[in-house]
């Protein structure tokens, strides 16, 4: 699945199209807030009331990280190779941490 690069390629490949301040700070709020609301849309399973806040969250996460995006005024990688999708919370990982 990673295609011969390693885990740090990835992201060094994913902070290239992250450069502008604007669109990390969207992607460091907006990648956290599509994980919840992926949490949220599981646990709805259970308790039917939540799913809304989810749908909420999720659209508000993809929001913040096409204007940061367009801000920046490059695409977002996943649209060249889908699995950017993944990429972009490791590199959210790797940058609450001190590493991206």
């Amino acid at each position: 699945m990673l295609g011969n690069r390693t885990n740090e390629q990835w992201i060094s490949q994913y902070a290239t199209s992250h450069q502008h301040p604007v669109n990390r700070a969207c992607h460091t709020l907006g990648i956290p807030t599509i994980l919840l609301s992926v949490l949220l849309f599981l646990a709805s399973i259970f308790f039917h009331p939540l799913w809304p806040y989810a749908l909420g969250l999720f659209l508000a996460g993809w929001i913040s990280q096409f204007i940061g995006h367009a801000v920046e005024g490059k695409p977002p990688e996943f649209l060249q190779d889908w699995r950017f999708l993944f990429v972009g919370v490791r590199w959210w990982w790797a940058k609450i941490h001190g590493k991206a």
